[in-house]
Protein backbone atom coordinates (compact mmCIF):
# COMPACT_ATOMS: atom_id res chain seq x y z
CA UNK A 1 0.00 0.00 0.00
CA UNK A 2 1.07 3.38 -0.84
CA UNK A 3 1.55 6.00 2.46
CA UNK A 4 3.10 8.68 3.52
CA UNK A 5 4.33 10.05 0.25
CA UNK A 6 4.04 13.56 -1.57
CA UNK A 7 2.24 12.33 -4.94
CA UNK A 8 1.39 14.36 -8.06
CA UNK A 9 -1.45 13.23 -10.17
CA UNK A 10 -2.18 15.12 -13.70
CA UNK A 11 -5.17 14.85 -15.28
CA UNK A 12 -6.60 14.38 -11.84
CA UNK A 13 -9.67 16.30 -12.65
CA UNK A 14 -10.95 13.50 -15.05
CA UNK A 15 -12.02 10.10 -15.03
CA UNK A 16 -9.41 8.13 -13.61
CA UNK A 17 -7.11 10.58 -11.98
CA UNK A 18 -10.27 11.61 -9.93
CA UNK A 19 -10.40 8.05 -8.78
CA UNK A 20 -6.61 8.07 -8.03
CA UNK A 21 -6.98 10.97 -5.94
CA UNK A 22 -9.98 9.59 -3.50
CA UNK A 23 -7.37 6.66 -2.76
CA UNK A 24 -4.47 8.15 -2.63
CA UNK A 25 -5.92 10.81 -0.31
CA UNK A 26 -6.53 8.92 2.54
CA UNK A 27 -2.53 7.91 3.43
CA UNK A 28 -0.77 10.51 1.21
CA UNK A 29 -0.35 14.16 0.21
CA UNK A 30 -1.93 14.97 -3.31
CA UNK A 31 -0.88 17.56 -5.80
CA UNK A 32 -4.11 17.31 -8.05
CA UNK A 33 -2.89 19.17 -11.54
CA UNK A 34 -5.67 19.37 -14.55
CA UNK A 35 -6.43 22.34 -16.88
CA UNK A 36 -10.13 21.44 -16.94
CA UNK A 37 -10.20 21.06 -20.70
CA UNK A 38 -11.72 17.60 -20.31
CA UNK A 39 -11.90 17.39 -16.74
CA UNK A 40 -14.53 18.09 -14.37
CA UNK A 41 -14.09 20.18 -11.06
CA UNK A 42 -17.25 18.26 -9.66
CA UNK A 43 -14.97 14.80 -9.65
CA UNK A 44 -12.93 15.79 -6.82
CA UNK A 45 -14.80 18.90 -5.13
CA UNK A 46 -15.05 16.71 -1.63
CA UNK A 47 -12.15 16.21 -1.86
CA UNK A 48 -11.03 20.23 -2.32
CA UNK A 49 -13.48 21.01 0.21
CA UNK A 50 -12.36 19.08 2.55
CA UNK A 51 -8.67 19.72 2.39
CA UNK A 52 -7.92 16.01 1.01
CA UNK A 53 -5.44 17.50 -1.69
CA UNK A 54 -4.12 20.35 -3.10
CA UNK A 55 -5.85 21.12 -6.59
CA UNK A 56 -3.38 23.59 -9.31
CA UNK A 57 -4.91 24.64 -12.18
CA UNK A 58 -2.43 23.75 -14.97
CA UNK A 59 -1.92 22.58 -18.99
CA UNK A 60 1.32 20.69 -18.20
CA UNK A 61 2.48 21.44 -22.04
CA UNK A 62 3.83 23.88 -19.89
CA UNK A 63 6.84 23.07 -17.66
CA UNK A 64 5.63 22.55 -13.96
CA UNK A 65 7.92 23.36 -11.05
CA UNK A 66 7.56 21.74 -7.69
CA UNK A 67 9.68 20.32 -5.28
CA UNK A 68 9.62 17.59 -2.52
CA UNK A 69 8.06 14.48 -4.45
CA UNK A 70 8.21 11.03 -4.35
CA UNK A 71 5.62 9.50 -7.01
CA UNK A 72 4.35 11.19 -10.41
CA UNK A 73 1.17 9.52 -12.39
CA UNK A 74 0.71 11.08 -15.46
CA UNK A 75 -2.91 11.23 -16.84
CA UNK A 76 -2.72 14.37 -18.54
CA UNK A 77 -4.69 13.80 -21.61
CA UNK A 78 -8.09 13.72 -23.28
CA UNK A 79 -8.99 9.95 -23.81
CA UNK A 80 -12.26 10.02 -25.90
CA UNK A 81 -12.25 10.11 -29.83
CA UNK A 82 -14.57 13.06 -29.91
CA UNK A 83 -12.66 15.20 -27.21
CA UNK A 84 -9.53 14.42 -28.41
CA UNK A 85 -9.97 15.07 -31.99
CA UNK A 86 -11.81 18.55 -31.25
CA UNK A 87 -8.45 19.74 -30.65
CA UNK A 88 -5.97 17.34 -32.63
CA UNK A 89 -2.99 19.79 -31.92
CA UNK A 90 -3.27 20.40 -28.00
CA UNK A 91 -4.04 16.72 -27.95
CA UNK A 92 -0.56 15.75 -29.39
CA UNK A 93 0.96 18.49 -27.02
CA UNK A 94 -0.25 17.17 -23.86
CA UNK A 95 1.14 13.56 -24.70
CA UNK A 96 4.36 14.93 -25.95
CA UNK A 97 4.96 18.04 -24.40
CA UNK A 98 3.59 17.09 -21.18
CA UNK A 99 5.47 13.38 -20.99
CA UNK A 100 8.91 15.61 -21.31
CA UNK A 101 7.87 18.28 -18.42
CA UNK A 102 6.57 15.67 -16.34
CA UNK A 103 9.89 13.36 -17.14
CA UNK A 104 12.24 16.41 -16.45
CA UNK A 105 10.27 17.30 -13.40
CA UNK A 106 11.48 13.55 -12.27
CA UNK A 107 14.61 14.20 -13.46
CA UNK A 108 14.53 17.25 -11.00
CA UNK A 109 12.96 15.03 -7.82
CA UNK A 110 14.38 11.68 -8.62
CA UNK A 111 10.93 10.76 -8.17
CA UNK A 112 9.65 7.18 -10.24
CA UNK A 113 7.32 8.58 -12.54
CA UNK A 114 4.24 5.86 -14.35
CA UNK A 115 3.12 6.85 -17.57
CA UNK A 116 -0.82 6.06 -18.32
CA UNK A 117 -0.78 4.91 -21.89
CA UNK A 118 -3.35 3.17 -24.25
CA UNK A 119 -4.32 -0.08 -26.37
CA UNK A 120 -4.48 2.73 -29.09
CA UNK A 121 -1.07 2.40 -29.80
CA UNK A 122 -2.17 -1.16 -31.07
CA UNK A 123 -4.60 1.12 -33.80
CA UNK A 124 -6.42 -1.49 -35.81
CA UNK A 125 -4.69 -4.89 -34.23
CA UNK A 126 -3.51 -7.37 -37.04
CA UNK A 127 -3.32 -10.12 -34.02
CA UNK A 128 -5.37 -11.47 -31.65
CA UNK A 129 -5.40 -10.51 -28.68
CA UNK A 130 -2.99 -7.92 -28.18
CA UNK A 131 0.18 -8.59 -26.63
CA UNK A 132 2.60 -6.27 -25.13
CA UNK A 133 5.30 -7.09 -27.59
CA UNK A 134 3.09 -6.09 -30.60
CA UNK A 135 4.59 -3.08 -32.61
CA UNK A 136 0.96 -1.96 -33.82
CA UNK A 137 -0.59 -1.23 -36.85
CA UNK A 138 -1.31 2.75 -36.30
CA UNK A 139 -2.17 5.64 -39.22
CA UNK A 140 -0.23 7.47 -38.58
CA UNK A 141 -1.37 10.51 -40.98
CA UNK A 142 -5.70 9.86 -39.72
CA UNK A 143 -8.14 11.72 -37.52
CA UNK A 144 -7.28 9.25 -34.44
CA UNK A 145 -3.42 9.08 -34.98
CA UNK A 146 -3.06 12.64 -33.00
CA UNK A 147 -3.90 10.25 -29.50
CA UNK A 148 -2.62 7.23 -31.06
CA UNK A 149 0.96 8.85 -32.00
CA UNK A 150 1.30 10.93 -29.27
CA UNK A 151 1.03 7.95 -26.89
CA UNK A 152 3.46 6.24 -28.92
CA UNK A 153 5.82 8.99 -28.50
CA UNK A 154 5.17 9.71 -25.13
CA UNK A 155 6.39 5.76 -24.58
CA UNK A 156 9.12 6.33 -26.53
CA UNK A 157 10.46 10.05 -24.60
CA UNK A 158 9.78 7.79 -21.07
CA UNK A 159 12.27 4.96 -22.51
CA UNK A 160 14.59 7.42 -23.68
CA UNK A 161 14.90 9.00 -20.31
CA UNK A 162 15.25 6.02 -18.86
CA UNK A 163 17.71 5.00 -21.00
CA UNK A 164 19.82 8.51 -20.65
CA UNK A 165 18.90 9.57 -17.34
CA UNK A 166 17.60 6.55 -15.33
CA UNK A 167 14.58 7.79 -14.32
CA UNK A 168 12.10 5.52 -12.70
CA UNK A 169 9.63 4.66 -15.73
CA UNK A 170 6.03 2.68 -15.27
CA UNK A 171 4.00 2.51 -18.24
CA UNK A 172 0.73 0.92 -18.58
CA UNK A 173 -1.42 0.67 -21.71
CA UNK A 174 -5.08 0.89 -20.46
CA UNK A 175 -8.15 -0.72 -22.81
CA UNK A 176 -11.69 0.01 -22.44
CA UNK A 177 -12.73 1.15 -19.02
CA UNK A 178 -15.65 2.34 -17.68
CA UNK A 179 -17.43 3.51 -14.20
CA UNK A 180 -18.64 6.21 -11.67
CA UNK A 181 -16.76 9.90 -12.96
CA UNK A 182 -17.39 9.54 -16.86
CA UNK A 183 -18.33 12.67 -18.33
CA UNK A 184 -21.82 12.05 -19.62
CA UNK A 185 -21.17 13.77 -22.89
CA UNK A 186 -17.74 12.68 -23.45
CA UNK A 187 -19.00 10.25 -26.58
CA UNK A 188 -17.14 7.05 -25.41
CA UNK A 189 -19.48 3.81 -26.32
CA UNK A 190 -20.44 3.32 -22.29
CA UNK A 191 -21.56 6.58 -21.66
CA UNK A 192 -23.52 7.11 -24.90
CA UNK A 193 -25.24 4.03 -24.88
CA UNK A 194 -26.33 4.27 -21.30
CA UNK A 195 -27.03 8.16 -21.62
CA UNK A 196 -29.31 7.40 -24.66
CA UNK A 197 -30.99 4.34 -22.56
CA UNK A 198 -31.71 6.45 -19.67
CA UNK A 199 -33.15 9.36 -21.49
CA UNK A 200 -35.28 6.36 -24.04
CA UNK A 201 -33.37 8.10 -26.67
CA UNK A 202 -32.06 5.49 -30.03
CA UNK A 203 -28.70 3.91 -28.64
CA UNK A 204 -26.40 4.63 -31.77
CA UNK A 205 -24.08 2.03 -32.83
CA UNK A 206 -20.88 2.81 -35.46
CA UNK A 207 -20.91 0.24 -37.68
CA UNK A 208 -22.67 -3.13 -37.78
CA UNK A 209 -22.23 -3.54 -34.06
CA UNK A 210 -20.09 -6.87 -34.13
CA UNK A 211 -16.59 -4.57 -33.63
CA UNK A 212 -15.84 -5.59 -30.10
CA UNK A 213 -14.23 -4.43 -27.25
CA UNK A 214 -12.82 -5.69 -23.60
CA UNK A 215 -14.56 -3.49 -20.85
CA UNK A 216 -12.45 -2.92 -17.31
CA UNK A 217 -14.66 -1.48 -14.20
CA UNK A 218 -12.74 1.65 -12.83
CA UNK A 219 -11.65 -0.05 -9.76
CA UNK A 220 -10.09 -2.72 -11.45
CA UNK A 221 -8.34 -0.45 -13.30
CA UNK A 222 -7.36 1.68 -9.97
CA UNK A 223 -6.18 -1.41 -8.39
CA UNK A 224 -3.44 -2.34 -11.81
CA UNK A 225 -1.99 1.51 -11.49
CA UNK A 226 -1.35 0.94 -7.95
CA UNK A 227 0.19 -1.84 -8.17
CA UNK A 228 2.41 -1.37 -11.36
CA UNK A 229 3.14 1.43 -8.91
CA UNK A 230 4.69 -0.44 -6.29
CA UNK A 231 6.07 -3.08 -8.61
CA UNK A 232 10.00 -3.60 -8.81
CA UNK A 233 11.71 -0.73 -10.50
CA UNK A 234 13.61 -3.88 -13.11
CA UNK A 235 9.74 -3.64 -14.63
CA UNK A 236 9.07 -0.59 -16.34
CA UNK A 237 6.71 -2.29 -18.99
CA UNK A 238 4.89 -1.52 -21.20
CA UNK A 239 2.02 -3.68 -19.68
CA UNK A 240 -1.72 -4.17 -20.53
CA UNK A 241 -4.55 -3.18 -18.06
CA UNK A 242 -7.85 -4.53 -19.32
CA UNK A 243 -10.39 -7.19 -18.81
CA UNK A 244 -9.79 -9.83 -21.47
CA UNK A 245 -13.43 -10.67 -21.66
CA UNK A 246 -14.49 -9.69 -24.77
CA UNK A 247 -18.24 -8.40 -26.01
CA UNK A 248 -19.55 -6.76 -29.71
CA UNK A 249 -21.28 -3.45 -29.37
CA UNK A 250 -24.41 -4.90 -29.94
CA UNK A 251 -23.84 -7.66 -27.20
CA UNK A 252 -23.06 -4.19 -24.85
CA UNK A 253 -26.31 -2.05 -26.23
CA UNK A 254 -28.24 -5.25 -25.15
CA UNK A 255 -27.00 -5.59 -21.58
CA UNK A 256 -27.52 -1.57 -21.36
CA UNK A 257 -31.06 -1.99 -22.57
CA UNK A 258 -31.89 -5.03 -20.38
CA UNK A 259 -30.49 -2.95 -16.96
CA UNK A 260 -32.01 0.16 -18.05
CA UNK A 261 -35.33 -0.96 -18.67
CA UNK A 262 -35.00 1.82 -21.37
CA UNK A 263 -37.63 1.52 -24.53
CA UNK A 264 -34.72 2.67 -26.34
CA UNK A 265 -34.18 1.10 -30.21
CA UNK A 266 -30.51 0.55 -31.95
CA UNK A 267 -29.92 2.83 -34.64
CA UNK A 268 -27.10 2.10 -36.89
CA UNK A 269 -24.61 4.82 -38.59
CA UNK A 270 -21.25 5.01 -40.47
CA UNK A 271 -18.23 3.46 -38.49
CA UNK A 272 -15.88 6.81 -38.29
CA UNK A 273 -12.49 6.37 -40.34
CA UNK A 274 -9.65 4.08 -38.20
CA UNK A 275 -12.21 2.26 -35.46
CA UNK A 276 -10.68 -0.22 -34.34
CA UNK A 277 -12.58 -3.73 -35.49
CA UNK A 278 -11.09 -5.50 -32.48
CA UNK A 279 -9.71 -4.84 -29.33
CA UNK A 280 -8.79 -7.81 -26.24
CA UNK A 281 -5.74 -7.70 -23.93
CA UNK A 282 -3.41 -10.40 -23.53
CA UNK A 283 -2.99 -9.84 -19.39
CA UNK A 284 -0.30 -12.63 -18.79
CA UNK A 285 2.27 -10.04 -18.14
CA UNK A 286 -0.07 -8.02 -15.56
CA UNK A 287 -1.24 -11.35 -13.81
CA UNK A 288 2.88 -12.53 -13.25
CA UNK A 289 4.32 -9.26 -12.66
CA UNK A 290 1.31 -7.56 -11.05
CA UNK A 291 -0.66 -10.46 -9.39
CA UNK A 292 -3.06 -8.75 -11.15
CA UNK A 293 -6.44 -8.97 -12.83
CA UNK A 294 -10.00 -7.82 -13.32
CA UNK A 295 -12.25 -9.09 -10.55
CA UNK A 296 -15.43 -7.63 -11.52
CA UNK A 297 -17.85 -8.71 -14.44
CA UNK A 298 -19.72 -6.50 -16.94
CA UNK A 299 -23.21 -6.38 -15.61
CA UNK A 300 -21.98 -6.18 -11.81
CA UNK A 301 -19.72 -2.93 -13.41
CA UNK A 302 -22.81 -1.43 -15.58
CA UNK A 303 -24.83 -1.49 -12.44
CA UNK A 304 -22.54 0.77 -10.87
CA UNK A 305 -22.53 3.36 -14.00
CA UNK A 306 -25.79 3.47 -14.06
CA UNK A 307 -26.66 4.99 -10.35
CA UNK A 308 -23.80 7.42 -11.19
CA UNK A 309 -25.61 8.41 -14.50
CA UNK A 310 -28.77 8.45 -12.98
CA UNK A 311 -27.64 10.97 -10.45
CA UNK A 312 -26.12 13.18 -12.95
CA UNK A 313 -29.14 13.43 -14.80
CA UNK A 314 -31.01 14.81 -11.79
CA UNK A 315 -28.18 17.02 -10.55
CA UNK A 316 -26.98 17.87 -14.56
CA UNK A 317 -28.49 21.41 -13.76
CA UNK A 318 -27.40 21.87 -10.36
CA UNK A 319 -26.85 25.46 -9.56
CA UNK A 320 -25.20 24.45 -6.35
CA UNK A 321 -22.40 22.78 -7.63
CA UNK A 322 -21.81 25.12 -10.02
CA UNK A 323 -21.34 27.78 -7.75
CA UNK A 324 -18.89 26.08 -6.04
CA UNK A 325 -16.79 25.45 -8.59
CA UNK A 326 -17.06 29.20 -9.90
CA UNK A 327 -15.65 29.85 -5.78
CA UNK A 328 -13.11 27.40 -6.57
CA UNK A 329 -11.85 28.97 -9.65
CA UNK A 330 -11.99 32.26 -8.93
CA UNK A 331 -10.08 31.75 -5.44
CA UNK A 332 -7.34 29.96 -7.94
CA UNK A 333 -7.15 33.11 -9.87
CA UNK A 334 -6.57 35.49 -7.58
Amino acid sequence: MIKNKNILITGAAGFLGSHLCKILSENNKIIAVDNLLTGRLVNILDLIENNKIEFINHDIINMLDLDNLDLIFNLACPASPPRYQSDPIHTIKTSVLGAINMLELAKKTGTRILQASTSEVYGEPQIHPQVESYKGNVNPIGIRACYDEGKRCAETLFFDYNRIYNIDIKIVRIFNTYGPNMDPKDGRVVSNFIMQALRNEPITIYGHGYQTRSFCYVDDLIDGFLKMMESNSDFAGPVNLGNPVEFDLIELAELVLELTNSKSKMIFKILPQDDPSRRKPDITLAKEKLNWEPKIDLKTGLQHTIKYFEKELKHENSSCSRGKISCILSGLST
